[in-house]
């Protein structure tokens, strides 16, 4: 499990539909981010790089996934200062591969 529900419980205070209404916007929000970012990455618009994935990563930060999180900067990064696409192609894999994952964790073990 790369993901963790300790930021989420803490604003949550208990309420178990606040949780599962944050999953549901991760759900919904963070895989068509995804796809706009692939997208931006193979048409190399350094701005809608740096967009989606600033758009990213407090979705990610926010169920504890900090490798994820640290990519998705340093891909934000790379966007803001039209760093070569190489360098963004070479960091994308992993990302979409730890966001894709916890998609399928999350909808497993929320029932979504």
């Amino acid at each position: 499990m790369i993901y963790n529900l300790d930021k989420i419980n803490e604003m949550a205070e208990g309420d178990e539909d606040f949780v599962t209404s944050v999953v549901s916007v991760f759900l919904e929000e963070v895989p068509a981010d995804l796809d706009g970012l692939e997208k931006a990455i193979a048409e190399r618009d350094y701005e809608n790089v740096y967009k989606l994935a600033h758009k990213i990563k407090p979705n990610v930060d926010i169920l504890g996934m900090e490798q994820t999180r640290a990519r998705a900067l340093e891909i934000e990064t790379m966007g803001k200062s039209t760093a070569s696409f190489e360098e963004i192609e070479e960091k994308f894999p992993m990302l979409k591969k730890d966001v894709l994952q916890v998609v399928a964790e999350l909808k497993k073990d929320f029932d979504l």
